[in-house]
């Protein structure tokens, strides 16, 4: 009983910080202040990635205003340099002055950070900087080693595999398990991820690519309007575990030959960091941002280089750290509960528990979160995470009882 009372609690937080927190920019717009040698001017900070939504707000000619220039301001594929061009011609002509990372003027469109028009235009002598009450997060792509950029998303993705790698090699050493099942496990886990995450994103939220554009389902191109390596940009966490749950019972019964759920709660541990680096990846990406906060909250944010299929760029709740911190806070536990109990030794326990915390993490974030693509699943005011979320969960309630029953020895843990 008071478990139930602890989640109703739990879901009028969740309602009572998405409505009463949340903030409303009608505008589109955040204040700031640009301050030039010691002294405050206020302006209305604008940022998109939406080109049209650009143009727009240079014919406005908005008095004291600051637009801060992301990447997607700066391309040059499809046409759109020219339509930014313009919009550039249409700031000039309305008296802004662009800007570089150090708030100089500048005339070299690749240098382009800030366009700014305030009273009394910067010299290059002035001493400017950019005072908010929330953060901005805007980090560059990756890290440039030469020709080459290493995407930070890409990072996360090595660290995520890399450390479960490490930590599963330690799980097999104290359960004195045979070091040659560990590559296969490895080789299976990242087909199982990769594979179902992307089939699981088309799946539950762009399903049109099927039709509109099929290669881009399999491969890291896009073919429309033009072809273009884009990477893997949408990988869904429901579809990873899908895949997952039947690349390891394959590896349980063809390769290792234990029960599955002895891997389960093995596998649950790893996973449960690794999700906390791949929603670190989102966070250098300016992906799965969270709704609007208001500009005082010590958790707004201000993502310059959003999609703008999030809506306007304004502080926002940075979902991806708050899934994150749970993730880590739930591999802990785990880890805590792998080596100081004997749950272990319980087949499905601990991957039940993996099951009801990680998808009630999510859940509940999804509330502080803006939707991802198109919502084709939406039940009693619930998006599709938290929809898809809800089986899992009982899955894992579920698993949790069999468990009671699926006990084994000590030494019958061991695999030579």
């Amino acid at each position: 009983m008071n478990n139930l009372f602890f989640r109703i609690y739990l879901l009028i937080f969740a309602f009572f910080v998405q409505n009463i927190f949340a903030q409303n920019y009608p505008d589109g717009v955040s204040d700031a202040n640009l301050v030039v040698n010691n002294q405050a001017v206020p302006v209305k900070v604008f940022s998109t990635t939406d080109a049209q939504s650009f143009a727009d707000f240079a014919g406005k000619n908005t008095a004291n205003s600051l637009i801060i220039v992301n990447t997607a301001n700066l391309e040059s594929k499809g046409g759109w340099g020219a339509f930014y061009d313009n919009s550039f011609a249409v700031l000039k002509q309305n008296g802004y002055q662009f800007l570089n990372k150090d708030f100089k003027p500048t005339e070299n469109k690749a240098d382009f950070k800030y366009i700014t028009k305030i009273k009394q235009p910067l010299k290059d002598e002035d001493q400017v900087s950019l005072d908010t009450t929330y953060k901005i997060w805007d980090p560059s792509v990756g890290i440039h080693l030469g020709p080459v950029t290493l995407h930070y998303y890409s990072l996360m993705f090595v660290f995520a595999f890399g450390f479960g790698y490490i930590i599963m090699k330690k799980i097999f050493d104290i359960d004195h398990v045979n070091q040659k099942y560990l590559d296969p496990l490895f080789t299976w886990t990242l087909l199982g991820t990769i594979l179902g995450a992307r089939l699981g994103h088309v799946i539950f939220y762009q399903p049109e690519l099927f039709k509109d554009d099929f290669l881009s389902v399999f491969l890291p191109i896009r073919t429309k309007p033009e072809l273009e390596f884009t990477g893997f940009s949408g990988l869904a966490s429901h579809g990873a575990t899908i895949a997952l749950i039947f690349t390891t019972l394959y590896y349980s019964f063809k390769i290792i030959k234990k029960n599955p759920f002895w891997v389960y709660d093995r596998l649950g541990i790893v996973v449960a960091l690794g999700g906390a680096f791949v929603r670190l990846g989102n966070f250098f990406n300016s992906e799965i941002v969270g709704k609007p906060a208001d500009p005082h909250s010590p958790f707004a944010i201000l993502f310059p280089q959003m999609s703008d299929e999030y809506g306007i760029t304004v502080p926002r709740f940075p979902g991806q750290l708050f899934e994150a911190a749970g993730y880590v806070l739930l591999f802990i536990l785990l880890w805590f509960l792998y080596r100081k109990t004997d749950k272990k030794y319980q087949q499905g326990w601990l991957f039940g528990l993996f099951f009801i915390i990680l998808w009630a993490i999510r859940f509940f974030v999804e509330f502080l979160k803006e939707p991802q693509g198109k919502e084709f699943i939406s039940i009693a005011g619930l998006n599709t995470g938290q929809v898809l979320s809800i089986p899992f969960m009982i899955a894992g309630l579920l698993i949790m009882i069999y468990s009671k029953n699926n006990k084994i020895a000590p030494e019958a843990d061991k695999t030579f």
